[in-house]
């Protein structure tokens, strides 16, 4: 991953298989003008004052930083993912500059997206009355540089390499970088000075400052160099534009990744396969094939890169809305998810600063995240081939965090009840999504496996409830039924009735479950506003904990126990994910599993109860940078019913992006969308660039799967106007659905039909405006 600010800077690189958040280091652009008295200015607004105190170094005055270095008075940054351009002014400058950075981005191209590889392209616009002189350059100390091993800067044609070797002990650590440019009077200068203290820096700023532009071949002799810098030397007519673009790639073929446990008993894994090598190290032999290729394609990648973003951007939706969901496709480009040489897809769930976060595509987060499934549907198919495959033993139960590199691991651990529920809902997604019956039918036996395994273990009286202790994404166990985790069971049951029906393989047992867990939820599990949690751990099949005090802890935590049952449960509360399952049923294709008026029910409970629009009178003990103090947010959960636990679930005072948005597009799917954009606003107001990064919505860690849920926004806000001309097609029998309106406004009664061939909708409560009316002939 490489990382441009809002300045025009570029940092957190993370160039060797893990994150590396404040590695930011002495690598710039820079512009000198010819002039009277020759300017020159990095290219980059002024340095943000969070930089200059605070970040490791800086105590000792940040050396070796380019922050002292002349650059542009203003900088402005506009987003359209997987572009970002900043635009440079500076009054005292003949010239104006945009940075226009992106790296391939298409749906349906997984393998071109996945290139490591960045541009920037340099635009220059001189706005004086005179013809200009200049020289632009790219300047770059030797990072791949590890300790004491080797390094070198080598030559390129139309740039430099700066590569870093390993060791014996860690080859891991080798690594290279390549810049590079088509310009044909591009000059190199691979052989930057060599001294102490600051003295490289020092040199190269001369060069630059002076507009030199000279070709300085690779050292022989000595220590290596220090650093490369490439110029391009051009001239603007008054009023003219030129474009210099400059490509980026790196490659690190090696990794000392490998995590999971092996089963008991497994034979000692060769060497060669031991560690994870990145998908990129397989198709490529090394950073001259992967410059090469990046050459070459550069032109079509990038049309088919602003395909995608002009058609994602060519929008009517809210701006708020398109805005969360593009913001956390960065996600995918992050080092939260990574991809083996045989193309197979595995992720962490986050990334702390210099390493992934919750390893092994943690299925009860993955839940949320929607955006793979529908750009790069192939990918997402591999997460579930290694859920029911590697990941699955024989008797249906599902390690949630597989191992890598990808292979059979050791079950010692509880199943996540919402992780493997929801993997069988996605199974049906990704059938829907793809078409593929005979992928769904090799999987089949595997799904049925693991939904029999649910039954037995979490509803072994046939209830059709989840009732026995449960693991989730809340990182511990429910006690007696609730809504989240059998919003989970009824989509999971239904997903198999339809699935097996398509094959021929019917269960009549999952329907049975469905429809009785269904009557059993809505009418015990419901309050009459909102779903809730029956606790339960005396008439289970699981041993009640007060039988054995001694593994209870300390008296005071048995003296809770015995007044309101086991810890860490919501009772009564109104969780946010109370309906969850409920939700990826309805975004995976499975349709409405529970009463969709109880549903918008416990939504607008959710909305009501939960969101604060200021904190500032909120209590938090547990992790409160998410939201704090007069920022507002959703809180997982709320008892406005009061029964508040002493130690409820371990995070339920805190506010997490990826359940906002799905509660939001939850609600935009039932129609209320008011509310629903009301959380979406309330959200977006925390990442505006003045607190938190705008593209990194975190949780536990950076870059934090679950805010991929924001992708459904786009089926929430769209489908709620669907389903509203829908119902009132279906008032209209004359029609007999030939043709789908989408209006600008959503729950309105009207008449709808056909004059003069062309679709009409007239509301009988009054003036309704319609933006557009598309004719969509039935197929």
């Amino acid at each position: 991953m490489l990382c441009l600010e809002g300045t025009g800077a570029l940092s957190h690189v993370s160039f060797r298989n893990h994150p590396e958040v404040f590695n930011e280091p002495a690598v710039f652009a820079a512009i000198s003008i010819k002039g009277k008295r020759r300017t020159a200015r990095v290219l980059e607004g002024p340095v943000p004052a969070r930089k200059l105190f605070g970040p490791p170094g800086t105590g000792n005055g940040a050396a070796g930083a380019t922050y002292g270095l002349p650059r542009f008075q203003e900088a402005s940054f506009k987003a359209r993912f997987p572009f970002g351009t900043v635009a440079l002014t500076d009054n005292r400058l003949p010239i104006t500059a945009e940075i226009f950075g992106w790296s391939p981005f298409e749906p349906g191209d997984a393998d071109n997206s996945s290139l490591p590889v960045a541009a920037l392209e340099y635009h220059f616009t001189n706005r004086s009355r005179s013809a200009l002189e200049a020289v632009f350059s790219f300047n770059a100390k030797n990072f791949m540089a590890s300790g004491n091993n080797p390094q070198a800067v080598r030559p390129i044609g139309g740039g430099f390499i700066l590569w870093g070797g390993g060791s014996k002990e860690k080859p891991w650590e080798e690594g290279a970088f390549s810049a590079t440019v088509s310009n044909a009077s591009v000059k190199v200068n691979h052989a930057w000075f060599r001294g102490g203290w600051w003295d490289a820096l020092t040199m190269a700023w001369k060069d630059v400052a002076e507009g030199a532009c000279e070709e300085r071949a690779p050292l022989t002799e000595g220590g290596p160099s220090p650093g490369a810098t490439l110029f391009v030397p051009f001239q603007l007519a008054p009023r003219e534009s030129k474009t210099i673009s400059l490509r980026l790639a790196w490659f690190s073929g090696q990794t000392n990744l490998r995590i999971g446990k092996d089963p008991s008993g497994s034979a000692p894994v060769p060497d060669p396969s031991k560690h994870l090598r990145p998908w990129y190290a397989g198709r490529f032999a090394d950073i001259t094939s992967v410059s090469f290729y990046w050459r070459d394609h550069y032109d079509e990648l990038r049309q088919k890169t602003g395909r995608f973003s002009q058609c994602f951007y060519d929008s009517t939706l809210p701006p708020e809305l398109l805005e969360a969901v593009a913001a956390n496709l960065t996600i995918i480009k992050s080092p939260t998810v990574l991809r083996q040489t045989d193309g197979r897809l595995w992720a962490w769930e986050g990334c702390n600063d210099y390493g992934g976060c919750c390893h092994g595509s943690c299925t009860h987060v993955w839940n949320y995240a929607q955006a793979i499934p529908h750009l790069f549907p192939a990918l997402e198919r591999t997460l579930r081939e290694t859920e029911f495959g590697p990941s699955q033993n024989d008797a249906g139960h599902q390690q949630f965090r597989s191992s890598l590199p990808i292979r059979p691991v050791e079950h010692d651990f509880h199943a996540a009840a919402d992780g493997q529920l929801g993997g069988i809902m996605k199974v049906f997604r990704e059938w829907q999504i793809s078409g593929d019956t005979e992928w769904l039918r090799g999987l089949w036996p595997k799904v049925r496996r693991s939904l029999d395994y649910c039954i037995e273990t979490w509803d072994p009286r046939h209830q059709g409830l989840v009732e026995e202790p449960h693991h989730n994404t809340y990182d511990i166990e429910f006690w007696g039924p609730e809504g989240m985790c059998t919003s989970f069971y009824l989509g999971a049951l239904q997903a198999a009735v339809l699935m097996g029906k398509a094959l021929g393989d019917e269960a009549p047992l999952y329907a049975e479950l469905f429809a009785k867990g269904k009557t059993k939820a809505e009418s015990e599990l419901f309050n009459g506003e909102y779903f809730f949690q029956r606790i339960e751990w005396k008439n289970l099949r699981a041993k009640n904990p007060l039988e054995d005090k001694n593994q209870m802890g300390a008296p005071e935590a048995v003296a809770v126990f015995e007044k309101e049952g086991p810890k860490y449960q919501y009772g009564n509360g109104c969780l946010a994910d109370g309906v969850l399952g409920a939700w990826l049923a309805l975004v995976c294709g499975v349709g409405q599993v529970l009463a969709p008026e109880r549903v918008a029910s416990h939504l607008k409970a959710v909305h009501k109860y939960n969101l604060e629009h200021d904190l500032s009178d909120f209590a938090n003990p547990q992790r409160p940078t998410y939201a704090c103090g007069d920022e507002g947010g959703l809180l997982l959960c709320t008892w406005p019913r009061g029964g508040e636990l002493s130690l409820p679930f371990v995070y339920s005072n805190e506010v997490w992006t990826g359940i906002e948005y799905h509660v939001a597009s939850h609600l935009m799917r039932m129609g209320l969308l008011k509310e629903g954009l009301d959380i979406v606003r309330t959200c977006r107001d925390r990442y505006d660039g003045r607190v938190r990064n705008p593209f990194d919505e975190y949780e536990c860690g950076h870059w934090y799967a679950r805010a991929m849920s924001s992708y459904a926004l786009l089926f929430g806000w769209s489908g709620a106007r669907y389903d509203a001309v829908e119902k009132v097609l279906h008032l209209e029998p004359a029609i007999k659905g030939d043709f789908r309106c989408f209006l600008s406004t959503a729950n309105s009664y009207g008449t709808a039909g056909v004059k003069g061939g062309r679709p009409f909708y007239e509301s009988k409560s009054g003036a309704l405006e319609i933006r557009h009316i598309n004719y969509i002939p039935k197929v």
